[in-house]
């Protein structure tokens, strides 16, 4: 319900920012990448498009870095304001994600953190979140995945509806502007 309610009211917005898109770069509005969610079920999940187009070998191994040249002026300013996240309220819906939840990732990038990281694939016990304990406290972008994962862990060993309710909140109070956004 959550999820329809939020498409709903930003609707308007997101047809500004599909304009905006169009209007500063050639290419799809709508940027579709596989990731793994729940069980290391693939699925499909989608954002606004802040890069050129580019091949699908590029966008599923690359990692954006800070000044990422792929990077679209406007798609900058979607990044730092996360508003190329809101089609992801799309994947809630569909039941691909969860509002609240660890990030997921990309194939590609799974196989190399199952191995390097300690327990990296527990977070594929639960549904993916648009947002996250993590990303809350600023483990977004390219921070250390190490800590990204103990923060994940820590958000599924204690979970609570409290704890979603205050991760949203960090969310919408400090996660529209963020300095590791890029």
């Amino acid at each position: 319900m959550f999820s329809l309610f939020v498409l709903i009211v930003t609707a308007p917005l997101m047809l500004l920012i599909a304009l905006g898109i169009k209007l500063t770069s050639p290419g799809p509005v709508i940027f579709r990448q596989e990731r793994l969610g729940r069980h290391r079920r693939p699925f499909i999940m989608y954002k606004f498009r802040t890069m050129r187009v580019m091949d699908k070998e590029e966008s599923d191994t690359g990692w954006t870095v800070e000044n990422d040249p792929r990077t679209t002026r406007f798609g900058r300013f979607l990044r730092k304001t996360s508003l190329d996240e809101l089609p992801q309220f799309w994947n809630v819906l569909k039941g691909d994600m969860s509002v609240v939840g660890p990030r997921p990732e990309r194939p590609y990038y799974t196989e190399i953190f199952k191995e390097e990281v300690p327990r990296y694939m527990v977070k594929h016990h639960i549904r993916p979140g648009i947002t996250g304990w993590a990303q809350s406290n600023g483990l977004r972008g390219d921070t250390s995945i190490e800590q990204r994962i103990q923060h994940d862990l820590f958000y599924i060993e204690n979970w609570t509806f409290l704890l979603d309710l205050k991760i949203i909140l960090k969310t919408i109070l400090y996660g529209f502007r963020n300095k590791n956004a890029y």
